[in-house]
């Protein structure tokens, strides 16, 4: 900022592609010829906080929620809320401005804040450098060490960081106290203190101890408080912006606390570019007992909306291949005459040009339409000919318009008939439209048959203890790939899978040589058996154990689910009748044999009824193709998997 035009104080340029003028000056000499330096920050926190409020307003004045809030106000809410502080100190704090990592969560659990100063500590702690006074700060706040001061005029300025050097402003006033400073005196030395400037620094000293002999303190104990505020002033966060962030975070954890969905609703909608984000949001939704509605056409808007205090439905903008002008043309459509009656219907009063056959598959595929059919097959088979259909009638009502006669025929036509998907399919496209399995999880259609052979869910792996024993121990899991990474360490090339079973997320580590062996199996949604060694390891900031403990899962084998059925199985049994062909089996089993399954035969005709063991050359690999096309022959209740 300068007091006339940029150009007759400092060179400018422009670069390529840009319009921003840039300074060909560095920071420090653009204050040197004297022009004021600002930085502006911009935080989406703010918007979404904003979102929030609207929708709190919006439930309000459909009856819902309190009556008050329809002129809800953050800037009128109590920086005192039991709620708040009990939501922070759980840990609960995905979407809570700046409490959102795995270690300030940690942090947070450990300090248990209860007054909004601790917020603003925390914030100004949680960095390197002063990260290291946490555990004196946390042990201090809850009595577990005394609070001590060089001098008891420290305590009225150390008091609300339990005797700990939190802040810059700590510094200045300290140096104004006990070193005579003045306010514009005060600021040199945290300026000198942040440059590290040796001859700098040996000149405020000098002052500092000055002012100090003149105000009752003693030279040893002076100079001991100086080289304090040297160590803390080096790395010391600015406490205004502290509060600043400390008031934005606060605000997103009363939000969430009080207004679950409204605020839930808008974090999501800020991010429905990033799936992996939409992903834990509607992920932490569910953990705080929120409902997610599907996006559906007859319901959704482009952003993530609440339905009342415990629901948000999907936003239409969040599935993928859409885009802010097609939701538009929608929405716009439903607005003027109604719901969609149908995939035909909505082809017809979609501008087209917008919602194209590729966003109309994909809304499909999200399950946007299931409220009209629910069979996403024929859907999916028939929307070439409901666009088709749809052209067609526009061109015959433009024929009409300029002719005259001629009324149109509004009817829906029936959709191609179609086998529904099954489960495991529907979950699959339902990944592809959204990026994440919203209505179910694929798992849940093999979790019956392997709890047979597997006994450690993902979610009791947090129960294995710790020591060399344990660690020796080898533990059985299965879960679906959701995604993986390839990581370098000191022991060569490994790879991060991060497994799920639709109830606990794992990350479980495999090194360069089960890698090499198993790389075929490693392929995402697909469902593993890992054979694995568990090493728990407990953290904290002090060194101690807290209540914050990671595995870490070490695969030593990889197998899928037709090798594990193969280990484990003890048969196939088919329930069949007179009905059945022999010739049929016989071409159902000739593609799997040789294998290690034997297969068993329950035969039935009209009262009689016997088990028959086929002969060893009729063993088989118990592939889950065999099993798919053994249950569309006799159906699926037919085909008995037994395990040992």
């Amino acid at each position: 900022i300068a007091p006339g035009k940029l150009t007759d104080f400092c060179p400018v340029y422009t670069a390529q592609g840009a319009e921003a003028v840039v300074s060909q000056l560095d920071k420090d000499d653009v204050e040197k010829i004297g022009l004021v330096k600002f930085d502006f920050l911009g935080l989406t926190t703010l918007t979404i906080l904003d979102w929030a409020v609207k929708n709190v307003r919006d439930l309000a004045q459909r009856g819902i929620g309190s009556a008050h809030d329809v002129e809800f106000d953050l800037n009128r809410v109590p920086l005192d809320d039991i709620a708040s502080y009990r939501l922070l100190s759980n840990g609960n704090t995905t979407a809570v401005f700046q409490l959102e990592s795995r270690g300030m969560r940690d942090l947070i659990k450990r300090a248990r804040p209860d007054r909004f100063e601790d917020i603003i500590a925390l914030v100004a702690l949680y960095r390197p450098g002063p990260m290291d006074l946490i555990p004196d700060f946390i042990d201090r706040k809850h009595g577990r060490q005394k609070v001590e001061y060089l001098d008891t005029r420290l305590e009225s300025i150390l008091g609300p960081t339990y005797g700990v050097m939190v802040y810059q402003e700590q510094v200045m006033q300290i140096a104004q106290v006990i070193g005579r400073y003045t306010l514009g005196g005060a600021d040199l030395l945290r300026r000198a203190m942040g440059k590290k400037k040796p001859e700098e620094m040996a000149e405020q000293r000098g002052i500092f101890l000055a002012g100090a002999l003149t105000n009752d303190m003693t030279e040893a104990r002076a100079q001991q408080l100086f080289d304090l505020m040297e160590k803390f002033a080096g790395y010391g966060f600015n406490k205004s912006h502290a509060a600043a962030y400390a008031l934005v975070a606060y605000h997103t954890a009363y939000m969430k606390s009080h207004h679950p969905a409204a605020s839930m609703a808008a974090n999501v909608s800020a991010a429905m570019d990033d799936t992996d984000k939409v992903r834990t949001f509607v992920e932490d939704a569910a953990d705080n007992a929120l409902k997610v509605l599907p996006p559906d056409v007859n319901a959704s808007a482009f952003r993530f909306a609440p339905v009342d205090e415990k629901t948000i439905r999907y936003g239409l903008g969040a599935v993928k291949g859409t885009g802010e002008s097609a939701i538009a043309s929608i929405v716009e459509a439903r607005n003027q005459n109604g719901p969609f009656k149908g995939l035909f219907d909505f082809c017809k009063r979609v501008d087209r040009r917008l919602v194209n056959r590729r966003a109309i598959e994909s809304l499909i595929r999200a399950g946007a339409f299931d409220s009209i059919c629910g069979r996403r097959s024929a859907l999916i088979a028939t929307v070439g000919m409901a666009m088709d259909e749809a052209e067609r009638a526009a061109a015959a009502a433009n024929q009409h318009s300029l002719f005259g006669g001629g009324e149109e025929i509004d009817e829906e036509l029936p959709l191609v008939d179609m086998a529904p998907w099954e489960e495991r399919q529907r979950l699959k496209e339902e990944k592809i439209a959204l990026g994440f399995y919203l209505s179910g999880h694929p798992f849940n259609a093999y979790r019956d048959e392997i709890k047979h052979f597997i006994k450690n869910s993902l979610g009791s792996l947090a129960s294995v203890s710790g020591g060399w024993e344990a660690a020796q121990q080898t533990h059985l899991i299965a879960g679906i790939i959701e995604s993986m990474r390839v990581q370098n360490s000191q022991n060569g090339r490994m790879m991060i899978v991060n497994l799920s079973d639709g109830r606990t997320k794992l990350e479980v580590t495999v090194y360069n040589e089960v890698f090499d062996r198993c790389r075929k199996l490693l392929v995402e949604d697909a469902l593993i058996v890992v054979e694995a060694k568990v090493r728990q390891f407990r953290r904290s900031g002090n060194g101690e154990e807290s209540d914050s403990s990671s595995l870490r899962v070490i695969a030593e084998h990889v197998l899928d689910l037709d090798a594990a059925r193969n280990r484990f199985v003890r048969m196939i049994r088919i329930r069949c009748n007179g009905g059945s062909s022999s010739r049929k089996l016989k071409e159902l089993l000739a593609p799997h044999r040789p294998g290690p399954c034997p297969i068993a035969i329950e035969y039935t005709n009209g009262d009689a009824s016997c088990e028959i063991r086929l002969p060893e050359e009729w063993r088989v690999n118990a592939a889950d193709e065999l099993v798919q096309s053994l249950s569309a022959w006799v159906s699926r209740t037919n085909v008995e998997i037994v395990y040992q």
